[in-house]
């Protein structure tokens, strides 16, 4: 095994594989670099990703190591799964349970850009993007994805494997549970639960409970399927 990179005056970085040779990975990809601006933090070591087509290639100029199983060739490594899908919402919390790991296995990313408060907690695998601003008492789970300028206001509880398109408003006291999907733009009222593996559409404002599975779109939102 390979020694560790080192930053500045010798210490050591922390290497990581990110999972997923998509939009959402190559953004994550660019976090990590204002990261490490910020202050030299990961050693990228490449990417994975179950498209055995994409093997060998070179992505946001890191090489596609191999299948996403091979997290587990990495002993040191942390992970982050960065797959996202409104049209498979509880994807990346399938793909974790099948990988196995352990949650110290899982690395937390936030972009220097973003603001959260000391009474936020974070969930490993969570992943926070430039001007994600997190106000007060807001629980986010695992492996959350919060692109940039998404706002979750306070007493938010996000549930394990919610996606935030960018842009997306949360106010007080929501309740989002695992696996939803908030498309980009869109407006949840407070105090409102949206169900787990639910999709709401970009740009929808959200006044009523949205119930576990389905998708809604349009303002005020409703049912489509």
């Amino acid at each position: 095994m390979s020694e560790p990179a080192a930053g500045p005056r010798g210490r050591a970085l922390t290497p990581l594989l990110l999972i997923g040779g998509g939009g959402f990975a190559r953004e994550t990809l660019e976090l990590v670099r204002a990261i490490n601006r910020a202050a030299p933090t990961w050693d990228v070591l490449g990417l994975l990703d179950d498209d055995a087509e994409m093997h060998g290639r070179r992505i946001g100029g890191v090489e596609v190591l191999g299948p996403s199983t091979a997290a587990h060739d990495h002993r040191d490594a942390l992970v982050a799964a960065c797959v996202a899908s409104p049209d498979d919402p509880l994807r990346r919390l399938r793909l974790v349970a099948r990988l196995g790991l352990p949650a110290e296995r899982f690395a937390t990313l936030v972009h220097p850009g973003a603001i959260v408060p000391g009474s936020t907690s974070i969930g490993p695998g969570t992943v926070l993007h430039a001007f994600a601003v997190l106000t007060a008492d807001v629980a986010l789970g695992a492996h959350v994805a919060v692109m940039p300028a998404v706002v979750l206001t306070h007493d938010d509880a996000i549930g394990d494997g919610v996606t935030f398109g960018a842009g997306a408003r949360v106010a007080g006291g929501v309740t989002i549970e695992r696996g939803a999907y908030v498309g980009a733009g869109a407006l949840i009222r407070e105090n409102v639960a949206v169900g787990a593996g639910a999709v709401i559409g970009m740009g929808a404002v959200v006044t009523r409970p949205v119930p576990a599975g389905e998708v809604w779109a349009g303002a005020p939102a409703r049912r489509l399927t």
